[in-house]
């Protein structure tokens, strides 16, 4: 397995590094009053210079908030509302909008499952294989402390860069259900 470590369990502004703490993407999300919250979400990129130390990134991509209306995925130049990328699947009812259903990459069908403390991602075809799973922070109170990580199979490896921003954007979703819920 793949593991991916989260700075903090806030998706939009968060630092992701691999397990031996190289940053691999990081997201940003600027503070607005009005209007859409737009988060960006950066790339680690290779070095022309291996005597140049310094990290450099390049914008994987954009997902831009709406609360009443679609929001947006902004990457490789092209913009796709999210009620079209990454739709609502199931029926209406307590669980409507609880799974989220893709094509990835390599033309497989993929579906993220919201649940009431993680996301997974899984295959959504006849083998329900799970590729991805969130797992929160613990504070070691009981078992040991833990930072955030986003456990990734192998299997989708080819497609990390979509892995990653489904991710994001269904786990904000997933956090203010679960935030929802706290205030009543």
């Amino acid at each position: 397995m793949i593991w991916l470590i989260l700075s903090t369990e806030r998706v939009r502004n968060t630092i992701i590094t691999n397990e031996q703490g190289q940053v691999l993407y990081k997201t940003d999300t600027s503070f607005r009053l009005l209007g859409a919250h737009t988060t960006i979400i950066q790339k680690i990129k290779p070095n022309d210079d291996q005597y140049h130390m310094r990290d450099q990134f390049e914008v994987l991509g954009e997902i831009e908030w709406h609360k009443f209306t679609s929001s947006k995925f902004r990457t490789g130049g092209t913009e796709v509302e999210t009620k079209q990328f990454i739709p609502k699947k199931g029926l209406l009812g307590r669980n409507f909008g609880r799974k989220r259903v893709f094509i990835g990459p390599d033309g497989r069908p993929y579906r993220w499952d919201l649940k009431f403390k993680v996301v997974i991602l899984s295959r959504d075809d006849g083998s329900q294989m799970e590729v991805a799973r969130f797992h929160r922070a613990t504070r070691g109170i009981i078992g040991k402390k833990r930072k955030a990580m986003l456990e990734v199979s192998p299997e989708v490896a080819h497609m990390m860069d979509t892995v990653i921003m489904t991710f994001i954007y269904v786990e904000k979703l997933r956090r203010d259900k679960e935030d929802g819920a706290k205030r009543g």
